[in-house]
């Protein structure tokens, strides 16, 4: 089991900048794949950003490549989400999620809110 807690979503204006973390406990994150989703209202929940299990590489959205960059810290078992030039489309809740086993993300964090004002 892993324990997921993102933090850092907030109120922003279009083009401004956030920070998303996301701090796991309960297993090491350098052992996981981990990536970030979103869910808008009235929408599914969608893959925003990741790390491939193999090399750990990472990949993105097309709506948000060029925008939003994921990494890791490995040390403090958190990873964040670094999202520019934010627009009002790029409002939702944002999760944090692993896949422990390679079948799939299977945890998740509670979400946190990120609204882009226009």
């Amino acid at each position: 089991q892993v324990q997921l807690v993102e933090s850092g979503g907030g109120l922003v204006q279009a083009g401004g900048s956030l920070r998303l973390s996301c701090v796991a406990s309960g297993r090491t994150l350098s052992n996981l794949r981990m990536g970030w989703f979103r869910q808008a209202p009235g929408k599914e929940r969608a893959f925003v950003a990741g790390f491939r299990w193999s090399g750990g590489t990472s990949y993105y959205a097309d709506s948000v490549k060029g925008r939003f960059t994921i990494s890791r810290d490995n040390a403090k078992n958190t990873v964040y989400l670094q999202m520019n030039s934010l627009k009002p489309e790029d409002t939702a809740v944002y999760y944090c999620a692993a896949d422990l086993y390679g079948t799939g993300y299977d945890s998740w964090g509670q979400g946190t809110q990120v609204t882009v004002s226009s």
